[in-house]
């Protein structure tokens, strides 16, 4: 978290290159009185090579039969060593049988691996990539059957319709929590992390709706589903999949707004991002398994997931040795990013096993669509970064506010030369002063909407840091939304 100018700070050196330093073509001159254009083949750097020091496991070695001998010394005759090593290989071979086995079992529980989505009792397998897209891929059209998603700042659901090619809100009339649980896991939550469903008032302008029909008997939510231009309750269904964005209130703005040190329960999504006990990037927590991250963050060779460590809770890097770590269990970049753009700067981490909330542990949400951001809007970044430009790391959490830049400000010639994409937001000062750093990578961008927390950005990219005209640039969560849910339902 950078304030421009100050002191270093303290505590161990955690170094991130998510951050570069500006380079300008030689002999290239800055006006100190004036901006000068940002120059367009100097946009954002790769990412350096992370070398983990990860031990290599070397293979087993193969079965021999040395020459047993008995408690007594007495070597055994040859008809014995014979049974002995008859008896090891079968051993052996019946230890492979197993694995095997075991191995045979996962790969049938997940009947479409990489990824892939199983369309319904028929086996096929898709990509996630094709659900929900408008075209059937699936041989009874499951996957443009069964697409849900939250809506707007009150988390309406809502239900496309195959057949009339368009979404419309969920009626409240005979809903209940039973088929809010199946839309949940539709979605790609567990089940278990179910918050509520209840009914209110639709001020969307709504005309249709789809509509539960009882009578259709024991089949398919979505078989039930109908649309209607009658909606008897005058309530559509709101839909809590997970009690997320929510943090214990802190009364001290003044001192977080210079960016001053987190409190214990403030910021309850952030997570640490270790490798070998090293704090390398930042992260959200969306559910109890997975994680949000930059996807600059896990390039190789850091890829791998058992290289990676996640603390949640703990304000401190130095206390974190000492705390509990979540271990990875996966690792999904997204598939259009760019290492030398930072074009669709996002990865998820899927949690070997789930976090444990609390009041210092708890998910932010994710944005739905048809969120209204403002074009100035106040947002939060949070992070263990330098606290100015080549720092060191902080030991300690901090957070500052900053605001949104429009666009078309942050791509003109003065600030980054239309390097900004649809898929990122431009958030700081012009002026400087606040701003990401290094560490702070993957780390949230949030604002509060509501009276609830959304995940706005991941931390990607920026030019220094705190540099007047160099804003913080994050990956936009409001593009990624439908991918993540893709993900969260293909790997659950």
């Amino acid at each position: 978290m950078a304030l421009n100018p100050g002191p270093p700070a303290f505590g161990p050196y955690y170094e991130n290159h998510g951050y570069q330093p500006e380079n300008y073509p030689p002999g290239h001159l800055v006006n100190a009185n004036a901006y000068v254009p940002y120059p367009v083949p100097y946009g954002p750097s790769a990412v350096p090579q992370y070398i983990p020091r990860v031990p290599t496991h070397t293979s087993s070695p193969a079965t021999v039969c040395l020459q047993p001998k008995s408690s007594s010394g007495i070597v055994f005759t040859s008809r014995a060593k014979k049974i002995i090593c008859v008896t090891i290989s079968i051993g052996v071979i019946l230890t492979g049988a197993v694995i095997a086995t075991v191995f045979l079992w996962k790969f049938v529980k997940n009947s479409c691996p990489n990824s892939g989505i199983e369309c319904g009792t028929s086996g096929t397998c898709i990509s996630a990539s094709n659900w929900c897209d408008g075209i059937s891929h699936c041989p009874s059209g499951e996957d443009e059957n069964h697409c849900v998603r939250l809506y707007g700042p009150k988390f309406i659901l809502q239900v496309y319709s195959s057949h009339n090619k368009s979404w419309y809100p969920v009626c409240q009339d005979d809903w209940n929590d039973h088929y809010g649980k199946i839309a949940c896991k539709d979605m790609g939550y567990n089940m278990n992390s179910f918050y509520s469903s209840q009914g209110i008032t639709d001020d969307s302008g709504a005309t249709s709706y789809m509509k539960l029909n009882l009578s259709a008997g024991n089949v398919d939510l979505y078989e039930k589903l109908y649309n209607s231009n009658v909606c008897f309750s005058g309530t559509v269904v709101s839909l809590r999949c997970i009690e997320c964005g929510t943090k214990m209130d802190v009364s001290r703005m003044s001192r977080i707004v210079g960016g001053t040190n987190a409190a214990p329960g403030e910021w309850p999504w952030q997570v640490s991002l270790h490798v070998q006990g090293v704090h390398v990037c930042g992260g959200s927590i969306i559910t109890p398994e997975w994680i949000v991250t930059a996807a600059h963050c896990v390039e190789e060779p850091l890829s791998n997931p058992r290289h990676w460590t996640a603390f949640a809770g703990i304000l401190r890097q130095s206390l974190m040795f000492y705390g509990y770590g979540y271990k990875v269990q996966k690792i999904i970049s997204h598939p259009s990013y760019d290492s030398s753009t930072k074009n669709n700067d996002i990865a998820l981490m899927k949690m070997q096993t789930p976090f444990v909330f609390n009041e210092k542990i708890r998910p932010v949400c994710l944005p739905n669509p048809g969120m209204m951001l403002e074009p100035t809007q106040s947002c939060w970044i949070s992070g263990w970064g330098a606290t100015h430009e080549k720092g060191k790391t902080s030991d300690i959490l901090n957070a500052a506010v900053v605001r949104i830049i429009e666009p078309w400000k942050c791509n003109s010639r003065y600030v980054y030369n239309n390097l900004i994409t649809p898929a990122m937001i431009c958030a700081g000062y012009l002026r400087g002063k606040i701003d990401s750093c290094q560490g702070d990578s993957g780390g949230p961008l949030v604002t509060e909407k509501n009276s609830v927390w959304w995940l706005v950005g991941d931390t990607s990219w920026g030019s220094g840091c705190a540099k007047p005209n160099r804003p913080g640039v994050y990956g936009n969560l409001t593009v990624f939304t439908d991918w993540i849910y893709q993900q969260m339902q293909a790997n659950r």
